[in-house]
């Protein structure tokens, strides 16, 4: 529990619905560490939403547990947030922390308290994939705050052990239901940034709290697609593909990031129509369904939030990657976003972006 609407109404329609439940909140980052100038309402973690969550939980009558998870989560989720920009790669922390703090860890802790389910706020399903009579995460009904890309590395194991009470509501219905229930957090406002870097500012971040990483990413050369120097960068963490604003480069027309090379600290621009690509690979991949109802079949693969899905053939290159071919271009497939793999509205495996052919 957050402290905000959407995990806090879940509680409640699960009490309703006769479970015994309890809440639990992991207080992951102290907001007031993360440098630049969050605002107040903008970050989770925060000792008012601590609160919060436990007085909806004394409002329903349930207990409330807070763990202090913030060194695994500095360890795991930061770390890999952190090396992937220094690798000149886009990470998506908040799948990072999906998979491996609130559906891992969180559960292994919850062993310990007895408890059969793990249930969230998230706008998404759980369905069953009728031909292999396995779980699998599903788009919520509210199209807009559909959260089912950034649940792709849940387990099998640990999906089976899901719930989610959100799925089949919009933001609009959540927010009435808790106004009707007279809930204090019925009008929080969204969490829209990353909570530990609520500035939306990443390279402030970085550099504020690991200035090392400055130390270690040199200045270097932009080269166009005709292979002249046209510029300095200000080190490759700084750019991300498909990037064209703050590049600092008048060349007269708008151009985009296409590739950054790390080992020869070199950022690429070119035109929008440069940084399209159909062909990709994936690899750290966690399949839902057996992967031979995917592999090779007409699927759909998602590579950012808030994207449509688009028709694409996937075909294994090795034991570790798999080869996505879109059917048509798409724009900015940024190495380290995840690609998510869906058979209609169902979640059936997904991964990171490796490299762009």
């Amino acid at each position: 529990m957050s402290g905000g609407v959407d995990s806090s109404l879940a509680a409640h329609l699960l009490v309703e619905q006769g479970y015994d439940v309890i809440g639990v909140t992991m207080k992951l980052w102290g907001w007031m560490d993360s440098g630049g100038k969050p605002t107040h309402e903008s970050n989770c973690c925060s000792l008012d939403d601590i609160n919060n969550a436990k007085a909806e939980c004394a409002a329903l009558g349930i207990p409330h547990y807070t763990l202090d998870m913030s060194a695994e989560f500095k360890q795991i989720v930061i770390k890999n947030f952190v090396s992937e920009y220094k690798a000149g790669r886009t990470p998506n922390p908040c799948i990072i922390c999906n998979t491996e703090i609130k559906w891992h860890l969180l559960l292994d802790k919850m062993d310990d308290l007895g408890v059969d389910y793990l249930a969230t706020g998230h706008y998404a399903r759980k369905i069953k994939h009728e031909a292999s009579d396995s779980w699998v995460v599903a788009r919520g009904k509210d199209s807009i705050k559909d959260q089912s890309y950034v649940l792709w590395g849940i387990q099998k194991e640990d999906l089976a052990k899901t719930l989610f009470p959100l799925g089949d509501l919009s933001k609009k219905e959540v927010r009435a239901l808790a106004g009707k229930a007279d809930m204090r957090t019925a009008d929080t406002p969204e969490s829209m940034e990353i909570c530990f870097v609520p500035d939306n500012d990443y390279r402030r971040f970085i550099g504020e709290q690991y200035p090392e990483v400055i130390e270690s990413s040199p200045k270097g050369d932009f080269v166009d697609s005709d292979g002249e120097v046209i510029g300095e960068h200000q080190g490759v963490f700084n750019y991300t593909v498909g990037q064209r604003k703050g590049l600092g480069l008048a060349t007269g027309e708008r151009v985009f990031v296409n590739k950054i090379d790390v080992e020869n600290n070199t950022v690429h621009v070119g035109s929008r129509a440069e940084a399209e690509s159909t062909t990709f690979t994936v690899n750290s991949c966690n399949w839902l369904i057996p992967e031979s109802y995917v592999l090779n079949q007409d699927t759909r693969v998602q590579i950012r939030y808030n994207h449509d899905a688009k028709p694409a053939t996937i075909t294994r290159l090795s034991h570790t990657e798999v080869q996505v071919v879109f059917h048509e271009p798409e724009h900015a497939i940024t190495p380290g976003q995840s690609a998510v793999f869906f058979l209609d509205d169902a979640v059936v495996g997904g991964g990171v972006i490796h490299s762009v052919s």
